[in-house]
């Protein structure tokens, strides 16, 4: 199983529903019972979505979320609540910034498809980190190229649009490739 899916509810029986309807999905589900349970689990094990409870003993789910936002800013946060109200769910978003906002009962359905859509944002962010780091490395390759061999980089075009190729530009090319595969 590729992504691991936290749930934290004081309430064993929402951990045990949530943890009975999801167990056909391709993901591990951990269950916590606390806060402090949960912060114990994500030291441990590689977390992508939390969904955390509002309600519970010792920290409130938003405090938690806000936590988990601080320590682990890639980890997807959701929030499940019995007890919604505009101040529950501005704090979760402004503190925790939460992904969703889910009251109890919630649809299972539409949490399934809320988990995949998050696992699915979590991975397309981080492939736009990998390839924002490559341009990076590729920009710095072409610059060092251009500081060597001014102008190399630059295309010129006549009217039509059509690339015009020097015999200089195309020797130093030459060269430059040369000097690369040696």
């Amino acid at each position: 199983m590729d992504h691991n899916i936290l749930v934290v509810d004081d309430e064993p029986i929402i951990r045990d529903m949530i943890k009975e309807a999801f167990s056909e999905e391709p993901y591990g589900l951990l269950t916590a019972g606390s806060a402090r349970e949960a912060l114990g689990i994500l030291a441990k094990e590689s977390v992508d979505v939390v969904i955390s409870d509002e309600k519970m003993p010792g920290m409130q789910g938003s405090e938690f979320l806000a936590l988990v936002r601080k320590k682990y800013p890639d980890t997807i946060r959701i929030i499940l609540t019995g007890h919604a109200n505009l101040k529950t769910a501005i704090k979760a978003i402004n503190e925790g910034e939460i992904y969703r906002f889910f009251t109890k009962p919630c649809n299972m359905v539409d949490l399934a498809i809320t988990i995949r859509q998050a696992l699915q944002y979590k991975e397309l962010k981080e492939e736009s980190h990998r390839l924002q780091r490559k341009v990076t490395e590729q920009s710095a390759i072409i610059e060092d190229i251009e500081k060597k061999y001014p102008g190399i980089t630059r295309v010129k075009r006549n009217t039509d649009g059509a690339v015009i190729i020097d015999d200089t530009e195309t020797k130093n090319w030459q060269t430059l490739v040369k000097e690369l595969d040696d």
